[in-house]
């Protein structure tokens, strides 16, 4: 009668990381927040869009500069996101300087 080997098991746990060209490690996906509800804006919510402000001088020109909002979806579908974005860049707005 043959003896029956004993077998080692191996772990073998991968580990997905991420490195930038510096060798530093990176998450591999960081979620957006509403600006107006802090809420996660998860990857399955296609309703949800991301907004780039510009700033403007004085005489009315683009400085370069600009404020990025991120409004999710369920904002966007309570009708919610245009008076969201009003209050939001009116409270930027005195920080910013603008008129």
């Amino acid at each position: 009668m043959q003896e029956l080997s004993t077998s080692k098991v191996y772990s073998c746990k991968a580990i997905a990381k991420m490195q930038n060209d510096e060798g530093q490690n990176m998450d591999l996906y960081i979620p957006r927040k509403c600006s107006a509800t802090n809420r996660l804006i998860t990857s399955k919510d296609h309703a949800s869009v991301q907004l780039n402000v510009g700033h403007l001088d004085e005489f009315g020109r683009y400085t370069g500069q600009f404020t990025t909002y991120a409004l999710c979806g369920f904002i966007r579908a309570q009708g919610d996101a245009d008076s969201a974005l009003d209050r939001l860049w009116q409270k930027k707005k005195a920080e910013v300087g603008q008129q």
